[in-house]
C-alpha cells in the first residue's frame, strides 16, 4: 500500500512538474535582424542622427572659431569688447548644448522619433509572441538575447522562427 501511495505521488508531482515547464524562447536579436521595416527605421534613425549631430557640430565649430578669433585680437580689444566677445562666445556654446539637449536628450527629438519608428515594430512583435505563446500553451516566454542570464537554451523552445512566419517574414 505505501508503494502505491509513494508511486501515485511521484507520478502526480511528474505531471505537476511537467505542466510547469511550459516555457519557450526567442532571440529578440535575430527577429529584428529578420524584419526589412526594422532595418529601415534603423537607417533613418541613423541618417536624422548625423543630420542633427551636424547641426550641433556647426555651433560648436563656430563658438571655437569665434574663441580663436578672440584669442588672436584679445590685445587690441577694449575691456567692454572683450566682454561683448566673452558673452557671444558663450551664447554660442549655450545654443549648441541646448540643441544637442534638444535633439539627443533623455525626452530630445531623437528619443521621440525612435519611439514613434520602433514602437508598432515591437507592438507587431509582441502580438505575435503572445498568438504563438497562446496557440502553443506556454506560460512564459524569455528572451534569449537580453541580459536574463540565459546559459543554454535548446533550439526545440526557441520560437523565433515561429514568430517570424506569424509576422509573415519566413526564414
Amino acid at each position: 500500500m505505501k508503494k502505491l501511495i509513494i508511486c501515485a505521488i511521484c507520478v502526480i508531482c511528474g505531471f505537476v512538474t511537467a505542466d510547469a515547464q511550459k516555457f519557450a524562447l526567442i532571440d529578440m536579436d535575430y527577429i529584428l535582424r529578420n524584419i526589412p521595416a526594422y532595418e529601415r527605421a534603423n537607417e533613418q534613425l541613423e541618417q536624422v542622427s548625423r543630420r542633427w549631430q551636424a547641426e550641433v557640430d556647426a555651433l560648436y565649430t563656430e563658438a571655437q572659431t569665434m574663441y580663436r578669433t578672440y584669442q588672436n585680437e584679445v590685445v587690441f580689444l577694449s575691456a567692454e569688447q572683450k566682454q561683448q566677445r566673452q558673452d557671444a562666445i558663450m551664447e554660442k556654446e549655450r545654443q549648441a548644448a541646448e540643441l544637442k539637449r534638444q535633439y539627443f536628450g533623455p525626452e530630445g527629438e531623437l528619443f521621440k522619433k525612435r519611439q514613434s519608428l520602433m514602437n508598432p515594430i515591437q507592438e507587431e512583435i509582441y502580438n505575435a509572441v503572445r498568438d504563438v505563446a497562446e496557440l502553443r500553451g506556454y506560460q512564459l516566454v524569455l528572451d534569449r538575447a537580453s541580459d536574463t542570464g540565459i546559459i543554454f537554451g535548446s533550439p526545440r523552445v526557441d520560437i523565433s522562427n515561429e514568430v517570424l512566419q506569424k509576422l509573415g517574414y519566413s526564414n
